[in-house]
This record gives structure tokens, sequence and C-alpha cells, in this order.
């Protein structure tokens, strides 16, 4: 039998992520994409820009454009603009090039992709996992499971939320003139249950229709149809793509006996503003430090990952999930107390930067909009 590798890891940007460090810090790591590599994925593509903190190498040759201000609107109208704190505090990237652009950083330093390799099971095998895929098996020490919020491997390991909690989403790539290209848009009043955002990129827009209400987008059609031509567009313009997201829904266990799940199949995506390019590239980064640690003898190194998500992301979260279950319960009413009063955009843009979490202001919103709507 072949020598194992040190780790398995899956595609994507939480996979690639942690295939980087591990390679940077000598492990022996392969990466096992489900598809070609890279390859396009419905995602807005906005993340803090402090994600830097995380990586020893510079992230800019992936972005795209910088965010300086958000713009919030209910139905198009009645707007408000937060500008954003820092010199470059929001980042809009493609995911396909920021996933190839991680994913180079890790073959370059030893790291074996290995693509259309879906896994299709896998057993621990006394010290080792067997992992079995189409052109055989591959084994290895430990196990980063990042396949994405269609997971169907953690859930046997009794690893992440066993009945996950989805949003849905509908993603258009348009190609246009681009008026402000340093303001985000969000609306809050065109989807029941959720929102829309136009994130401005080089040559156009990133725009997504998103609910937090089961797998269906609603009636994304129609409100595509409104948002566009705001925009200066035909209502059918640009291309679409649907997909799920796993939504954080309580802390759960994020690791195993050589194994962790990390991105969309630990259900770490924002439960208030569908954000998971951040949670993705964090757990990727703390999935490598405590595998580097489990691998060097440190046998309670995983169960420090599955901590330090839950202080660092989902106690957070936590917060986020109660916001939104009052906000997006009278909406209309959110908007007028949450994002309309004078200090609440400015919280908002601290969030969206990662200067702040929902835990620094829920207790006031959550009181404010409790009272209104009782």
């Amino acid at each position: 039998m072949s020598t194992p590798f040190d780790v398995a890891v899956g595609g994507g940007a939480a996979g690639a992520a942690c295939a980087a460090h591990l390679a940077q810090g000598g492990k022996s790591v392969v990466v096992l994409e489900q598809g070609p590599f890279p390859r396009s994925k419905p995602c807005g593509g906005g993340m803090a820009a402090s994600v830097q903190r995380w990586f020893p190498f510079d992230l800019s040759p992936a972005v795209d454009q910088v965010i300086r201000r958000v713009r919030f609107t209910w139905n198009l109208e009645d707007p408000v603009t937060a500008e954003l704190p820092g010199e470059a505090p929001f980042w809009i990237v493609e995911r396909s090039r920021l996933d190839a652009f991680l994913m180079q950083q890790a073959t370059t330093s030893g790291a074996e992709l290995r693509c259309d390799w879906p896994v299709h099971g896998m057993a621990r095998r006394g010290e080792r996992w067997q992992l079995h895929g189409p052109a055989g098996s591959v084994c290895s020490r430990a196990v980063v499971i990042a396949d994405g919020s269609n997971s169907s491997l953690g859930r046997p390991l009794g690893l992440g939320a066993a009945r996950p909690r989805y949003a849905s989403t509908v993603a258009v790539e348009l190609n246009a003139p681009v008026d402000d290209p340093h303001t985000a848009r969000f609306d809050f009043g065109l989807v029941h249950h959720g929102f829309c955002w136009a994130f401005p990129r080089q040559g156009g827009y990133s725009i997504g229709v998103g609910t937090f209400i089961g797998r269906e987008a609603g009636d994304a059609e129609a409100v595509l149809q409104r948002l566009l031509p705001d925009l200066g567009q035909p209502g059918d313009a640009g291309r679409r793509q649907h997909s799920v997201l796993r939504i954080w829904d309580g802390h759960h266990r994020l690791h195993g006996d050589g194994v962790v799940v990390v991105g969309d199949a630990a259900s770490l995506c924002d439960p208030f503003l569908a954000e998971g390019i951040r949670p993705a590239l964090l757990s990727g980064s703390l999935a490598a430090q405590s595998l580097g640690a489990w691998l060097g003898g440190d046998s309670q190194a995983l169960a420090t990952y599955s901590a330090r998500m839950r202080r660092d992301w989902g106690e957070s979260m936590a917060w986020g999930k109660r916001i939104a279950q009052v906000f997006y319960r009278v909406p209309r009413i959110g908007y007028q107390l949450g994002i309309k009063r004078p200090t609440a955009p400015q919280r908002i843009a601290q969030i969206l930067s990662g200067e702040m979490g929902y835990g620094d202001i829920a207790q006031r919103v959550i009181r404010r909009l409790l009272l209104q709507q009782g």
C-alpha cells in the first residue's frame, strides 16, 4: 500500500484555505475536488478584508473590487448609506478566482490536486482514513470534510447539524456598466423573509436573491424584474444560478477521530446576512492549525477546533439568528428600527467588515423590535 497522505481535503474556499496552510506547514496534502477545477459557483463574493489576518500570503491578487460603503433600501426606496470602517474594509471576489488562487498557494507548497474525484464513502481503518472514489481509494491520517452545502459526509459521523437549516438563493452574474463601483447594495423589502443584494465587480454586478424560509427562493424572477431595471438593465439580463446555503442553526460538534468539517458543510453561513466566505476561510484556517497540532501528537487539538469555531463565530451567529427571527417576522418594522436608526447602518457595516459581532448589538436591537411588534 502506498504511503498515506497526512491530510485529505475537499475543494472549495474552505478546503483550499486549509490545504494551503497545511502544505505550507510541511504536511503532505491531497485535495479531492468532486468536479473540474476551478468551477463557477453561485456566490455574491463579498467578504471582510479582515480575513487577510488569517493568511501568511497576500490575498489582494484575488480581489476584484474594494467596497467602501453599503446602501440599504426598502423596496428600492427609503435609502440609507453607511460608510465602512478602514481603508479597504470589504472585498468582492469571484469565487472561481479566489478558489484557484488559494489552491495555487497549496499546490505551489506541495499539495496534490485531483479533479473529478467525488468521495463516495469514507471509513476509519485503524489510525487511517480510507476514502473511496470513482478511480479507487485514497488513504490519509486525517480528513477535512469540505463538500459544500449539499454535504453527505459529515452527518453519518455525527458532525455538524443533524438536520441542517437551509436558505435558498438565485445568483445572477451581470455584465453591465457600474455607476458606483465602491458601493454594495442591500434591499430588505423585495423578498419575503429575505433580501437581495447587488455587489459591483469589474465589468458588472454579482446579484443575489435569498430567502431564509425553506429551500425555494420564492418568486425570484419577479424580484429580478424589479431590481435589474433599477440598475439600468432589462429584467431578464444576466446568467442565473440556483443554489442552497446551510445556515448556522446552533452549536454542533465539528470534529471527530482524525476528521473535521469546514465551510458550508459545517453550516456556518450567517443566518441574517448570508455571509459565507468569511466563515469558510476562518474554519479552513483554524482547522489547519488544529490538524497540524493533532498530527504532531496533541490528542485534544481537534476538540480545540470545535471550541474555537464556537467562540470565534458561533457565539456571534447565535445572536444573529435571534435578530433574524425577530427582524424577518415583520421586516418593514425591522427596517425602520434596525436600519433607519442613526447608528444602525454603521453597526451593520462594522459587522460586515468584521469589526464587531452580532452580540455587540443584539440585546438592544431585539428588545427594540419586540417592543414595537408587541
